[in-house]
């Protein structure tokens, strides 16, 4: 695609920004500014560019925030090891479902309860539901549906997750011998 394309793509707002982007954005910016802080360079240039990229920072804070009030309270919460199965209940029933990042760091966390897994096995975003497919709280009846999905990482997942119940494995084990071409 020629280089206009592109720009005239970015130019039309059509690019959709999500948690993940946003998020990834504002961690690169804080990364600037820690670098900024050290740098030598002459005080008042140093003071506007710190100011720049705070307000940036800021911007992403509140983009974030209109995904999910108090986003990062929440995204914390996601993937705090010691948080609660409860809180990881509110935390899915009140998902955006264009929160990738969120759903994500819930389907990661050691503590998530079935019912939030078996939520999040059919989120749009893929890498949730592959989370799923490998996270060994998932239940029975979620990973027979995630080895009935036709992209072929989640049935690989599921036949090697723990928790998958042995026929299952066993049988998604001899498709994948057979894919391999092995007898």
């Amino acid at each position: 695609m020629p280089a206009g394309d592109v720009r005239k793509k970015f130019k039309s707002g059509k690019v959709y920004r999500g948690s993940q982007a946003i998020f990834g954005e504002r961690q690169h910016l804080r990364e600037v500014l820690r670098s900024l802080q050290s740098a030598r360079l002459p005080r008042t240039r140093k003071q506007k560019e710190l100011r720049q990229l705070q307000a940036l920072i800021q911007a992403r804070t509140e983009e974030l925030n209109r995904i999910s009030p108090a986003w990062d309270r929440r995204y914390r919460q996601a993937l705090d090891a010691t948080s609660t199965p409860q809180v990881l209940l509110r935390l899915a029933a009140t998902l955006a479902m264009d929160d990738f990042l969120l759903a994500r760091g819930l389907a990661e966390n050691s503590n998530a309860p079935a019912e939030v897994l078996a939520q999040l096995s059919t989120h749009p975003y893929h890498a949730v539901s592959e989370n799923v497919a490998r996270h060994p709280s998932t239940p029975a009846g979620t990973l027979r549906q995630l080895a009935e999905e036709s992209a072929e990482p989640l049935w690989f997942l599921v036949a090697c997750n723990p928790a998958t119940p042995a026929d299952l494995r066993e049988r998604l084990r001899a498709r994948l011998r057979s894919s391999a071409g092995i007898p």
